[in-house]
């Protein structure tokens, strides 16, 4: 089964939040002091979780990846996601991760079923990556990187959030992890979530982020696979990994979008900068999975035809991204 939105566009992909805790705080994804804690029932238990899932796979769904806040912090997320790799039609189970943990459950994740993980990693300089993160420690997820290589993942994929005067010296360094190590690196265009004055003044269009690079190596253009990102990607000829970038402020990708998003709390919406969300909890309390189908179709036709950012502003309300699900 196809699952399309009212555009035509084909949708299957679901990034399914399970926590909006955290064990770092970076500055760009949640404030200094966390996020207020929501109560025990708010959050939606392992089984609705796996209904929607299980719903989700049954309109067309082909792709799910877990996010945070950091998944791997939430209790039981082990035996959970070995149901989930279980779903019948589900071809794709991937994990989003700051990689802290993954020294310790990278072999649990490969043997739960996740085919593949991707690690937030915006500095490889000591001091930077504990400034942005507010505390976080490289050494570890470095380590994690390669524990999850020796448990049998390919090389995680790399998520850098580019930041003008912060961490954008180190793009050579990003690009050359897809020759040493044989890491695909998805640079991404700083973009306003928590609120903040004269954002503006960090991003670096992508464009720009590709010519740096172009500079000091080829690129070539490399086809995205059935269930890849908004990013586009490039290679230097001959290393194993690929280099993206992720435009959603200079160069909207809406046209190529293919994903629905379920925060933590139940909020289903079709754009992570849409206004527009529907709580899933009064289907899932008691469950209702033929209502929750309908919904979930609803959801799917109101996708907007694109989000309003750009250089000069925005009109989404603001939030943090782990209480969204990145």
């Amino acid at each position: 089964m196809q699952l399309t939105d009212s555009l035509g566009r084909t949708i299957n992909y679901l990034r399914l939040s399970v926590t909006d805790r955290c064990n770092l705080r970076c500055s760009y994804c949640m404030p200094a002091e966390g996020v207020v804690k929501k109560g025990h029932d708010t959050v939606l238990r392992y089984e609705e979780l796996l209904l929607i899932a299980e719903t989700a796979v049954g309109l067309g769904i082909e792709k799910i990846r877990i996010t945070g806040g950091e998944p791997l912090v939430r209790a039981g997320i082990i035996p959970f996601l070995s149901r989930l790799a279980g779903i019948d039609g589900l071809r794709h189970l991937a994990l989003s991760t700051n990689g802290l943990l993954l020294e310790r459950m990278a072999a649990e994740l490969y043997a739960a079923g996740v085919q593949r993980l991707n690690v937030s990693l915006d500095s490889l300089n000591r001091e930077t990556f504990s400034a942005i993160t507010r505390g976080g420690d490289l050494a570890t997820v470095l380590k994690g990187l390669d524990a999850a290589e020796r448990a049998g993942f390919p090389p995680p994929k790399i998520n850098m959030v580019v930041m003008a005067g912060v961490n954008d010296g180190e793009i050579l360094a990003f690009a050359e992890l897809t020759r040493s190590r044989g890491n695909s690196v998805r640079f991404i265009e700083y973009m306003p979530v928590v609120k903040e004055e004269g954002w503006q003044r960090y991003c670096i269009p992508g464009m720009e982020i590709l010519k740096r690079i172009a500079a000091h190596h080829p690129l070539e253009h490399v086809d995205k696979g059935a269930f890849a990102g908004p990013s586009r990607d490039f290679r230097i000829p001959g290393a194993r990994g690929t280099i993206g970038i992720i435009t959603a402020v200079s160069s909207h990708f809406c046209e190529e979008c293919n994903r629905i998003r379920v925060t933590s709390t139940g909020q289903a919406k079709g754009c992570l900068f849409s206004n527009e969300k529907i709580d899933l909890k009064p289907y899932l309390r008691p469950s209702d999975p033929e209502q929750l189908v309908r919904v979930l179709q609803g959801i799917v036709m109101a996708k907007p035809e694109g989000h309003g950012i750009s250089r000069n502003g925005y009109g989404h309300k603001n939030f943090t991204m782990a209480q969204i699900g990145g």
